[in-house]
C-alpha cells in the first residue's frame, strides 16, 4: 500500500472573516503547520487542493483545483482522490490546529488494501482526517454529480461498500478533532494551547 495526502484548504472562511490558512499559531501560519504533519508521513504524493492555487504553495505540493463547480468539501476530495497516484489519500483539513503526525500515522496504519479509515467521534464521522482509498474516486465523482454532496452521506456510501472503516476516536483524542471556523474558535484554541 501506498499513501498521498491532501491538504484541504478551499473552504471561503466566511465565519473566519480571514483566510485560515495564514493564521499564526505560535508564530507559524495554519497551512504551514498541517504540511509539516503531512510531510512527517513520508507520502509519496503532497496534494494541496483549493479554489485556486494559495500564494503560500510549498515548492514540493502539487496544487489540485476543487472539482467544479464549488460545492463543499467533496469538491477538494473528489478531485484529489481522482488525481492521487497512492493506493490511499489521507485528507487533513487546514481548520484542525490541534491535529498531530502520530495521530494521523495511527490512522493509515489502521487501513487495508482497498478500505479506508474514518475516524467517529462522538457517534458520528468526522471524515477528516480520514483515509480514503483510490477506489472511493468512482463514488466521489458520482456524489459530487447527485443531489446530496454531503460528507455524511458520501462516507456512509464508502462504508456501505466496504471501502472504509470506523475506527473509534477516544476521549484523550477528541481534543484533535477540534476545528475552528469563527474568531472565538480560534481564540478558545489559542488560549488553550497556552494553559
Amino acid at each position: 500500500m501506498t499513501l498521498a495526502t491532501v491538504l484541504l484548504a478551499g473552504g471561503e472562511s466566511r465565519r473566519m472573516g480571514c483566510d485560515k490558512a495564514t493564521l499564526l499559531l505560535d508564530g507559524i501560519p495554519l497551512w504551514q503547520r498541517q504540511i509539516a504533519l503531512l510531510r512527517e508521513l513520508s507520502p509519496c504524493a503532497l496534494l494541496v487542493s483549493a479554489r485556486q492555487a494559495p500564494a503560500w504553495l510549498p515548492s514540493d505540493a502539487r496544487f489540485v483545483a476543487d472539482a467544479p463547480p464549488a460545492r463543499g468539501p467533496l469538491g477538494g476530495l473528489a478531485a484529489a482522490l481522482e488525481t492521487t497516484p497512492a493506493t490511499h489519500l489521507l485528507a487533513l483539513a487546514i481548520d484542525l490546529p490541534a491535529m498531530t503526525a502520530a495521530h494521523l500515522a495511527s490512522l493509515w496504519r489502521a487501513a487495508s488494501p482497498g478500505c479506508g479509515v474514518l475516524p467517529w467521534l462522538g457517534g458520528r464521522a468526522e471524515p477528516f482526517p480520514g483515509v480514503y482509498p483510490a477506489e472511493a474516486s468512482p463514488l466521489a465523482a458520482a456524489f459530487l454529480a447527485g443531489p446530496d454532496v454531503s460528507l455524511r452521506a458520501f462516507t456512509g456510501a464508502l462504508i456501505a461498500a466496504g471501502r472504509m472503516k470506523r475506527q473509534d476516536i477516544g476521549s484523550p483524542d477528541a481534543k484533535l478533532y477540534a476545528n475552528c471556523n469563527s474568531p472565538a474558535d480560534w481564540q478558545r484554541h489559542a488560549t488553550h494551547t497556552h494553559d
